[in-house]
């Protein structure tokens, strides 16, 4: 028999999936009664999809039904998570977790990437300052410095400066005459190009001094053949040479020098100061009270104001009277001819501090700059103070490179220059130049000589007689000019400057 259309509806189920669930068939009459009634919900059974089908299809009102049937299983409940689980574009979100995760990777690479710039610029920042103060240290500049060579020393600054760069002298080199290019020890082809004596101009100061002279044409042929004429003659180079020697100077008494108290502070005991002429200190002022300095006043013409001071290089125990001789004289301008070591053998102490500053007894001298000027001489700018007084000074020292202890320099060219620089920076000035080499006496006493001779031509004066030049510096400090190639040497520099002169002066 049929069952009631009631009964009929009771047993289908509530609703039918397409796509998810199929009824189970209906059970057959004939069974109706050895079977137990159907259950008022009858089970479902599952059909799964594909995966790509799965994570694509939309979610369903009939899964959220799903999930309140009691009867249903745990793969139709994993079907409707993983419909919850997309977006509107069907794409996972684990998608959007990958893209944020490249960005977090990216700023960390970009983090790590600044980091290694900077810490790749502080490494090189400290890698150049520690070769400088190695290079510092080579020249014979620092503390360590006392085994380098002279040759060493110069090689150091060429190629300190090399990396700086050359520049082409703005020159016309043929001012340079056979006078000159004869008797030069290195002459120079008038083609080749010269590094300028600064790296921060191309044009040299060989033309500044030549330019302002008093001298006339006459004046200086006469000179210049005068010149060529001992230069060319040796044996009346040499004649003269030796009557030079054979010279003494009254009054030539040295017994302050050569005092026992005094000893000590001389470098060498054959190059002191006459008592008439050396320079006196403040014993007050003195740490070890005493008024003595091994250095001489060099006067020129007028014995109240003295034009140069000759001395020695300061030893380790007289630094401190070198600076206070600075500070009483009013110095402004040191004229250094000497490495601090040269063939093993230490020429000078070290007067002035490697960098920032350093007291001597109650002065404080501060580095301000130190220039590699050219190849063969450096400049250095000083801060000097007392600090008993609280008075400040400003000074420059010049350091000449290329003249060693026994011999003389390359070219007259390279010295001549550098006199230009001390005389510009120097010109206006009142107060005495210090030129020092390590006794005091060879080196300092050729370069004055070569000053002295050439500041007198430059004033106008008719007659210039170099030895007997050489005497009147001789009269205030023995020994100057050790030898006689430094006598032809002063000779040789002061007819290339004569030279010079005549072709700056209008024909």
């Amino acid at each position: 028999f049929r069952l009631p259309p009631q009964i009929s509806q009771t047993i289908a189920p509530p609703f039918t999936p397409m796509s998810q669930t199929i009824p189970s068939p209906p059970t057959p009459i004939s069974d109706y009664s050895s079977t137990p009634p159907p259950h008022p919900n009858p089970p479902c059974q599952t059909i799964a999809l594909p995966t790509p089908m799965s994570q694509t299809i939309a979610p369903s009102p009939n899964l959220q039904i799903l999930q309140h049937i009691p009867g249903a299983s745990e793969e139709e409940r994993e079907v409707r998570r993983a419909g919850e689980r997309t977006d509107g574009r069907g794409l996972p979100q684990a998608t959007r977790v990958r893209d944020g995760s490249r960005w977090v990777f990216m700023t960390m690479v970009g983090v790590a990437c600044v980091g290694g710039i900077l810490m790749a610029t502080m490494t090189i920042v400290c890698l150049r300052r520690h070769t400088n103060r190695l290079a510092s240290e080579k020249l014979g500049l620092g503390p360590e410095g006392g085994s380098v060579t002279h040759q060493e020393y110069q090689d150091l600054c060429r190629q300190h400066m090399g990396s700086r760069g050359l520049f082409e002298r703005g020159t016309d080199t043929s001012r340079v005459s056979s006078v000159s290019s004869q008797f030069s020890d290195a002459p120079q082809p008038s083609d080749a190009p010269q590094p300028s004596p600064s790296s921060h101009s191309s044009t040299s100061s060989w033309c500044e001094e030549p330019a302002q002279t008093n001298m006339d044409i006459s004046t200086g042929h006469m000179i210049l053949a005068y010149m060529e004429d001992h230069l060319k003659n040796k044996d009346r180079l040499l004649k003269e040479w030796e009557a030079l020697c054979s010279y003494q100077a009254e009054p030539s008494t040295m017994s302050v020098a050569q005092s026992d108290t005094n000893l000590k502070k001389n470098r060498c005991p054959d190059s002191v100061p006459y008592d008439h002429s050396r320079v006196k200190m403040k014993a007050e002022n003195n740490p070890s009270r005493t008024d003595y300095i091994n250095a001489s006043t060099i006067i020129e013409h007028d014995p109240r104001m003295p034009t140069y001071i000759a001395t020695q290089g300061p030893l380790s125990h007289t630094i401190a009277d070198f600076w206070q001789m600075v500070w009483e004289n009013g110095c402004t301008v040191i004229v250094m001819m000497t490495a601090l070591v040269e063939d093993g053998e230490k020429q000078c102490d070290r007067y002035w501090p490697d960098e920032g500053s350093s007291l001597y007894h109650i002065y404080e001298v501060n580095l301000v700059s130190e220039h590699i000027w050219c190849n063969d001489f450096l400049v250095r700018s000083f801060y000097l103070k007392n600090v008993q007084t609280q008075e400040t000074r400003t000074l420059t020292q010049f350091h000449f490179l290329s003249w060693p202890a026994q011999g003389i320099p390359t070219s007259t060219r390279t010295l001549l220059d550098f006199r230009r620089k001390v005389n510009k920076c120097y010109r206006g000035r009142s107060c005495p130049i210090i030129v020092h080499c390590s006794d005091g006496t060879g080196r300092t006493g050729t370069y004055i000589l070569i000053d002295m001779v050439l500041n007198r031509m430059a004033k106008g004066v008719k007659e210039i007689d170099i030895a007997a030049t050489l005497e009147h510096v001789r009269d205030q400090r023995p020994g100057m000019v050790r030898t006689k190639e430094q006598f032809e040497f002063a000779l040789t520099a002061v007819a290339e400057e004569v030279n010079a002169i005549l072709k700056a002066l209008p024909q």
